[in-house]
């Protein structure tokens, strides 16, 4: 089914924030959109006494090894510009290009994600050339469906990175437009949970049944936008989507994975947590907590790591995994294990537990060099051979190292970028892997746009002691998006 609600380009809240961002250059807008933006419920405070999942700086850096990252980036970079540029997503075998939401009108993706990478690894010219197409050719008027889940935590989140980075005034006032277009996804639902697509002109929305993860992983975009701008709309529908969700639980805490949004019902039975699509809700419950110490939230995820911890975890042969169960009854339907899965752990304080799964996913990277996408995790054999330029193993050695100290993680990331430059690098940049059991591995031929958002920063991040985060602070996506701790030293 699908529901039309034109978005509202003249909202007294777009008007004023745009009013704003005119009159005022840099930082100094993000005052006066209080003041601009419609009166708004507060948000939860960011004061008192919860954790901010600071991540200590413990031993030196390695510059040798941050600065043999940042040259990859650049060579995955400059092979975007030469062959893609202005364009979605590289194709750095064949020099060509793909664009991700629509086909017939790139949004600029690659440059979108990149903007606080370039950022943080001291690139101004990059930074500026990123820039200077966005104001001019960034065109968010688009009749096509965009996926709301990617548009959310690609667009908006990269837009708001981007604009924490730099304080340009533009990068937000195209957030909000864009958020403003996306909005009816939320707002159309007779539940709350937003549909999959929106029409970034029309404000048609389709797609009733939409995966758990894609209806959860929104409150820290919307939230971070909530408070640049005063607006409070973006946070509340963000909770209201989470809060239907936690409301059709089962008895046993446990959730399906794909929910119809339109009668609330779930189009299925199978709890397979912390595996996709399902993984980036449990990790937003969990950041609606630590960066706007929303006491529900935090509720909401302790519910669920008691649940998973009681009915999903099991060891087999040493090694930590989470078996996929009936929702209802707890029953076992199977032991499958993705690799997006691993980054999800560190967060909620339990290191032991995330530390114990990390080393379960070392393991498979001890065995077969790159990870695969899929594994049966009772023989650790291969299920999905391909590797789709994952960056999750190296974000959970970044935020494990940062939580514990402990070297073993950094020697894991080195080990993990040692073999994404020897396997996945190509003249043209860096490309995926059809098949890890191969040698030599079989490529494929796409760079997707998520590689300059996360596998370069979170090794860099890894390794460099660099002056423009705050490593006591800093707060990422689950698309590495620095939503908070960025500096800007003078």
């Amino acid at each position: 089914m699908t529901h039309v609600g034109r978005p509202n380009v003249n909202s007294p809240s777009r008007r004023g924030v745009l009013r704003a961002l005119s009159a005022l250059g840099g930082c100094a807008a993000v005052g006066a959109l209080g003041t601009a933006a419609r009166a708004a419920t507060p948000l939860p405070s960011t004061t008192g006494g919860y954790p901010t999942e600071s991540l200590a700086r413990v031993g030196p850096p390695d510059q040798q090894k941050a600065q043999e990252i940042r040259a990859e980036f650049l060579h995955a970079w400059n092979g975007y510009r030469r062959n893609a540029w202005g364009h979605d997503e590289l194709l750095p075998v064949s020099g060509r290009y793909r664009e991700f939401f629509s086909r017939r009108h790139p949004v600029g993706l690659s440059i979108v994600e990149a903007l606080d990478t370039h950022y943080v690894m001291g690139l101004d010219d990059e930074v500026a050339r990123s820039l200077d197409w966005i104001r001019s050719r960034l065109d968010l008027d688009v009749d096509a469906d965009f996926q709301v889940f990617e548009t959310i935590i690609r667009l908006v989140g990269g837009l708001l990175a981007g604009y924490l980075a730099t304080g340009e005034a533009e990068l937000l006032a195209r957030c909000v437009d864009l958020a403003d277009r996306v909005l009816p996804a939320f707002t159309m639902s007779p539940t709350g949970m937003p549909y999959r697509h929106v029409n970034l002109r029309t404000g048609a929305v389709s797609g009733a049944e939409v995966p758990l993860a894609e209806i959860g992983t929104n409150i820290l975009e919307w939230g971070v936008l909530s408070r640049l701008t005063g607006d409070s709309r973006y946070y509340e529908a963000a909770k209201r989507a989470l809060a239907a969700v936690v409301a059709r639980r089962s008895d046993l805490d446990l959730l399906g994975t794909t929910m119809n949004v339109e009668s609330g019902q779930w189009a299925d039975g199978a709890d397979i947590a912390p595996n996709p699509p399902t993984d980036s809700f449990y990790e937003y419950l969990w950041g609606g907590w630590a960066m706007f110490g929303d006491a529900e939230c935090l509720n909401w995820f302790r519910i669920f790591d008691a649940s998973l911890k009681k009915h999903l975890a099991e060891r087999v042969g040493g090694l930590l995994w989470f078996k996929q169960v009936d929702h209802r009854t707890g029953e076992l339907l199977g032991r499958r294990q993705s690799s997006l899965a691993v980054a999800i752990l560190p967060v909620g304080g339990d290191n032991a537990l995330a530390a114990d799964y990390f080393r379960s996913w070392t393991a498979v990277q001890d065995t077969y060099t790159v990870i695969p996408e899929l594994i049966d995790y009772s023989r650790l054999t291969v299920l999905s051979p391909g590797n789709a330029l994952r960056p999750e193993y190296a974000n959970c050695a970044f935020e494990l190292y940062g939580h514990t100290g402990d070297p073993f993680y950094r020697d894991t990331a080195w080990r993990y970028f040692q073999n994404l430059r020897t396997h996945h690098r190509v003249p043209g940049g860096y490309t995926t892997v059809t098949d890890v059991t191969k040698r030599p591995m079989a490529k494929g031929d796409h760079c997707p746009a998520y590689v300059f958002a996360e596998n370069f920063k979170w090794l860099y991040l890894t390794f460099a002691d660099a002056p423009r985060f705050d490593y006591t602070n800093g707060y990422l996506s689950t698309e590495g998006k620095i939503l908070r701790g960025l500096r800007h030293p003078q």
